[in-house]
């Protein structure tokens, strides 16, 4: 960290705080990430409260959630529902970071160079009394998985307290992840009813539309009854086969990025409401290699270090 981290005057406590990893991911790792993403999240709580008024909206439950979801398949017609209650369509989603920024979260991608992390969730209780709900995903994976983890995180804060007893909360998650990324009506409209194949170049130019991995792509045909569980098992075996599971052929999809925070130190900069020095302390860069970048002027790829 940089020496300003340890001058700093705001603390956040972050609470509810839940870890989507694998074992080998150790409990010395995933307490450093928890102290990173409390150092980041602290950033973003002291920039907002420089404004008179918060310039992002709270984050408010939709009133369309349920007291109590039965079984996986009502997630369907619930996925349905949010993406109609926030206006968002049936429509792929073009950047989820900015969706979910809009809706009141703080989203951090973690520079976490262990692939046994995923992601987490938790919610930041600032001093003021405001509450803040936090999403991070690892800046290691492409898009689609990066997509398909803020999705799943996401998902982990609607349905928190809502599943009935005997619903593995995981794969309620993941089965909501989906359904809300690629939609039970645009995947009817996209493969019809009733298919008996796939094509692997159909699934790659789905995923470039949708941001939805090819795998992700063979369980919504399952789960929305396109395909019978015998094409399902046929294609888990060919990506198997082939080591898709592992890395899926063609080119990569581009992880998204958190813009909002960059955004409003801008703004804050442009109405006089934090210093430049204060800005560069905020965004992480030396002061003079912040105000080149402020200005847009180029800046030497080695004075950034």
């Amino acid at each position: 960290v940089r020496t300003e981290y340890f001058f700093r005057t705001s603390t956040v406590a972050l609470s509810k705080v839940e870890f989507r990893k694998h074992r080998a991911f150790g409990a010395k790792r995933t307490e450093a990430a928890k102290l990173r993403v409390a150092a980041e999240v602290e950033k973003r709580v002291a920039l907002l409260s420089v404004f008179p008024q918060s310039p992002l909206q709270g984050f408010n439950a939709p009133e369309v959630l349920p007291t109590r979801v039965a079984n996986l398949d009502d997630l369907e017609d619930l996925a349905e529902s949010v993406r109609e209650h926030w206006s968002l369509g049936l429509n792929p989603i073009a950047d989820l970071t900015d969706t979910l920024e809009s809706l009141g979260f703080l989203v951090l991608t973690l520079d976490e160079p262990h692939e046994a992390f995923s992601g987490m969730t938790a919610w930041a209780d600032a001093a003021e009394g405001r509450r803040y709900p936090v999403i991070v995903s690892s800046s290691l994976w492409p898009g689609d998985r990066q997509r398909f983890t803020l999705a799943h995180e996401f998902a982990h804060v609607l349905l928190e307290g809502r599943l009935s007893a005997g619903i593995d909360e995981e794969k309620a998650c993941n089965r909501f992840a989906g359904a809300f990324l690629a939609p039970r009506s645009a995947v009817l409209l996209e493969l019809g009813p009733r298919r008996q194949r796939l094509e692997p170049q159909e699934l790659y130019h789905l995923k470039l539309e949708y941001g939805l991995s090819m795998r992700s792509w063979v369980m919504r045909a399952a789960q929305c009854g396109v395909i019978a569980d015998a094409q399902f098992r046929s294609l888990m075996k060919l990506f198997s086969a082939r080591g898709w599971n592992r890395g899926e052929p063609g080119a990569q999809l581009a992880s998204e990025k958190p813009q909002v925070f960059e955004q409003l130190i801008y703004r804050a900069l442009a109405e006089q409401l934090i210093s430049e020095g204060k800005a560069a302390e905020l965004i992480g860069l030396p002061r003079l290699v912040f105000a080149r970048q402020r200005w847009m002027d180029p800046v030497d790829a080695a004075a950034n270090q």
